[in-house]
């Protein structure tokens, strides 16, 4: 199978969701020269949602309450676990999800009626748990800008995880929330190496760019950590110190990390961009992997699908742990105030009462 490259763009196969009935795969007739492909344009749908909080249970995540103005990503991370969830559109996991997105225009409409309902009760809303809610069309939507001002409003506590550096548009809103003990944020950085970032993330902010970000939100009094994630066996784990370094210098206080997941069609597609770009490592990173996953290349169980198991995934735990204490990371526990929450005020004649 001949493996596509496409300039900014990471999956570097396009194959069918788990639903999907038939399979189609590119192959070369002849007819065609081998040129480069065209550049694939981004494509946004818009989405009319029904409710835009979703709830979740999961033991091993730290919130309640979730927030997705998109769907798809155009960083177009090759790591990304939300890839699958394209499947559900009838759309490739692989290209489709970073060039063929859908936003929800109506969101902070939405959020706003949801936090009005009386059965409401308040719990720290996480944005972008699944995409990035700083992907570059947000530019051009303004979607997650316009949640902001709602939670700003009503005093409603959020966290936020990104890797872009598009953030920094909204310190105004994330500076009068933080004042009030009420957002907490996390950039995400998976590697110092700019090369290396540009095949796993191609549309992210760059390396040394985010850790300017975690700079200024910090020095905007908006307290911002970083979550060294994923870490990349054999690619991207020997820099975890270094990482955390980086961050400490560009005062972050609070950090994490997760162990690279592969869930359904993104083992194959990982696979595929490994062949591609780092043949030579491919068969020792899965290898890793599986050590790491008790013989599996992903592990869904609540407790280790974040950081593995077995001797490997106790030593990178135990690194991670170490570096912290080295640099005074996680050494204040930081809970967000609910005390302050007010349902936003009702429209029309019902806000005279």
């Amino acid at each position: 199978m001949k493996h596509e490259v496409n300039k900014g763009r990471g999956a570097t196969l396009q194959i069918e969701g788990r639903f999907e009935s038939v399979a189609r795969e590119r192959f070369d007739d002849g007819w065609t020269a081998d040129d480069e492909l065209p550049p694939l344009k981004t494509m946004v749908t818009e989405e009319r949602a029904k409710s835009v909080i979703r709830r979740q249970d999961s033991p091993d995540l730290p919130f309640e309450l979730s927030l997705n103005p998109y769907r798809g990503c155009e960083h177009g991370c090759i790591y990304c676990y939300a890839r699958p969830s394209h499947g559900y559109l009838n759309l490739s996991p692989g290209l489709d999800f970073e060039t063929k997105l859908f936003a929800k225009p109506d969101a902070a409409q939405l959020l706003r009626e949801e936090l009005a309902k009386p059965s409401y009760r308040c719990a720290p809303i996480a944005l972008g748990s699944n995409t990035d809610v700083y992907q570059p069309i947000e530019r051009e939507w303004k979607i997650t800008r316009q949640i902001l001002e709602v939670l700003a409003e009503c005093k409603h506590p959020l966290s936020i995880v990104t890797k872009s550096s598009l953030i920094e548009r909204d310190l105004d809103l994330l500076a009068q929330l933080s004042k009030d003990n009420l957002v907490q944020v996390f950039v995400s950085v998976t590697t110092l190496d700019a090369d290396l970032a540009r095949k796993l993330e191609p549309r992210a902010a760059s390396p040394r760019r985010r850790l300017e970000t975690i700079r200024r939100l910090n020095e905007a009094g908006v307290p911002c950590g970083v979550m060294v994630a994923p870490v990349v066996p054999f690619l991207t784990d020997a820099e975890l110190e270094n990482i955390l370094q980086a961050a400490s210098e560009s005062g972050a206080r609070s950090a994490a990390y997760t162990l690279l997941r592969l869930p359904y069609e993104l083992k194959d597609l990982f696979k595929d961009w490994l062949e591609t770009y780092y043949p030579l490592k491919a068969a020792h990173v899965m290898s890793r992997l599986r050590e790491m996953r008790g013989g599996k290349e992903n592990d869904s169980e609540f407790g280790s699908r974040f950081r593995g198991d077995g001797l490997f995934a106790d030593l990178l735990e135990k690194r991670f742990r170490i570096a912290c204490e080295r640099l005074g990371l996680n050494q204040e526990e930081r809970r967000l105030d609910f005390s302050r929450f007010r349902p936003p005020a009702k429209g029309g004649q019902m806000g005279l009462f």
